[in-house]
This record gives structure tokens, sequence and C-alpha cells, in this order.
């Protein structure tokens, strides 16, 4: 009875994966032939970043990447609570959510006539569609043009939040889940666009390892030994295996340029994910309050200790 249920279950599922894989890739051919443009500009009732005044330079401008959740301009319901915790406890740093990670388009979507009634009638394509163009963007075949599409996405909102390229202010990637593939892969076209110094933090990071990190900073690791889904990303992607020391990831390590910081007991989501409001650790705080302090701590220290080695910015 139970391979009998499972083999309905992979029927049912099948075509639509196959066609979740052809509509990823169909998006990201029309970016590439240029049949249509990324549209940068935002409806008029979304900000192009919250948090630090507009009218003076902020610390640092931190792009929020979400997880396979993200189908809107606004965060997820647990991103959002992140985005809300991060902008409350850093007022300095000036935060964009808007970016939209699994869209070299830069089209959410929600809005789209096809999305919106499969979101009403089979909710879950809107989740295999985002986690198939995770695959896109990790594929080597795509891999190239995928990370150009969204680091000029993400580089164009920074232009709209405000950031002068060549200005030195400290850009930090956030990102949660898969957005870890989009961050890592947008590097080196933040870099070329805006000369901006990059910092990436990955939260429960599912990313191949096959992005060229020279162009950032730092990267900051955020894990949990009861993170089953990221730990899926280390054995199913070659790059990050020990055995490949050529790769980009295990360069990266090479290089000192990779810390890891652990969270357990956290998983990755649900009630005892690393965002969870109500989850409570020994010290009363919650997982999310454990979260937020310590991705602002990692902020504020190494834009403080690149300030101190750039006094010129």
């Amino acid at each position: 009875m139970t391979e009998l249920l499972l083999l309905v279950v992979l029927l049912a599922l099948g075509p639509v994966l196959l066609a979740e894989g052809l509509l990823a890739r169909y998006e990201l051919m029309v970016y590439t032939v240029g049949w249509r443009a990324p549209a940068p500009r935002l409806p008029e009732d979304e900000p192009y970043a919250r948090g630090a005044d507009p009218a003076r330079p902020p610390a640092a401008y931190l792009v929020y990447l979400d997880g396979i959740g993200k189908r809107r301009f606004s965060d997820t319901r647990d991103g959002g609570q992140l985005v809300q915790a991060v902008i409350a406890g850093a007022p300095e740093l000036r935060v964009l959510g808007q970016v939209q990670p699994y869209s070299p388009l830069a089209d959410p979507l929600v809005g789209r006539p096809v999305w919106d009634w499969l979101r009403r009638h089979i909710g879950i394509t809107l989740f295999l569609h985002n986690v198939m163009q995770i695959f896109v963007a990790a594929d080597r075949r795509y891999r190239p043009l995928y990370n150009r599409a969204v680091g000029a996405q993400i580089a164009d909102q920074l232009r709209l939040a405000g950031y002068e390229p060549g200005g030195g202010i400290p850009v930090v990637l956030l990102s949660y889940s898969g957005g870890a593939q989009v961050a890592t892969g947008a590097v080196d076209g933040i870099f070329t666009e805006l000369r901006a110094p990059i910092w990436v933090i990955t939260l429960g990071g599912f990313h191949n390892g096959a992005n060229d990190l020279t162009h950032a900073v730092h990267l900051h690791r955020l894990t949990s030994s009861n993170d089953w889904i990221e730990g899926v990303s280390t054995w199913l992607f070659p790059e990050r295996w020990r055995l490949f020391r050529r790769s980009a990831w295990n360069r990266a390590h090479e290089a000192g340029k990779v810390t890891v910081h652990s969270l357990d007991p956290a998983a990755h989501i649900g009630p005892l994910g690393y965002i969870s409001p109500t989850a409570r650790l020994a010290d009363g705080r919650s997982y999310l309050d454990r979260t937020t302090a310590l991705v602002i701590e990692i902020v504020r220290r190494d834009c403080e200790a690149y300030a101190a080695r750039n006094p010129a910015h």
C-alpha cells in the first residue's frame, strides 16, 4: 500500500516538476535574449529601503534574500520577522527586502494570473517553482547567466535605495536557505557594478559551493547540526566536499574567508527553526532573538573593522 501511494505521488508530481523545470529555464532565457527587461521600479507603496534615515549615509546596506517561500515584494512571514527584528535592533542599517531571488526578471509570482490561479488551487507549485529556480541557478550551464541577472537586479535596487557606486559603504547579503545560492552568485555582479565591499551571511544556506567568492570580503555561515536541509546541500553538491580542494567554496575556506557560527539546537524551519519567535533558549531568549543578535553583531563588528582599515571611506 505504501509503495502504491508513493507511485501515485510520483506520477502526480512528475509532470509538475517537468513543467516547473521548463518554466524556470524559460524565464532565464527570456532575460538573456532581451525579450523582456527587468523592471527595477517598485510599486508606489513599496519602499526601496527601510531602516536608516535616507538623508544621510547608513553604516551599511543589508539586502535580505529570502527562502523559497518568496513570491512577492514583501517578505515571507518568517523572513519578515527577521528583517523587522534587524531593523529594530540596528537602526543604522538601510535594509532591502524586495529583491526577487527566484526571478531573473525581478518579477514576483503574485500578480501573474496563472500563478494566482495555481496559488488558490495547487499551492505547492509556488514552492516547486522556486526550488527549481535554485537548481537552475546552480546548474553550470545556466549559472553565469542567472548570477548576472540577479546581481544586476540587486545592484539596481541598491542604486534606487541611494547607494553611491564606489562610495565604500559596506553591502551585506543576508540570505536564508536557497537564497544563499543567489547571494553567493550575485557577489561578482554587485562588485563589478558598484565597486562595493561585500559580505555574505548565510542562514541555513542551501547552495552548491561553485560560485566565486573572490570579491567577497567575508562569508559568515550560520548553521546548526539539526539543519538537515542545509546538510543535504553539503553532500548533494561535490563542490562542497572537502575532497574537491580547488572548488570555489574550498578556496574561500583556505583563504580564511569563511567563518562558521553554530545556532544549535535550531532546525531549518518550523517551530524550532532559526527564526522561531516561540522556541526558547536556556537564557530565555527566543531563537529569533539569538539569530537577530548574531546577525547584528557580525555586521557591526565587520563594518567597524573595515572602516578602521579604510579610513578614506
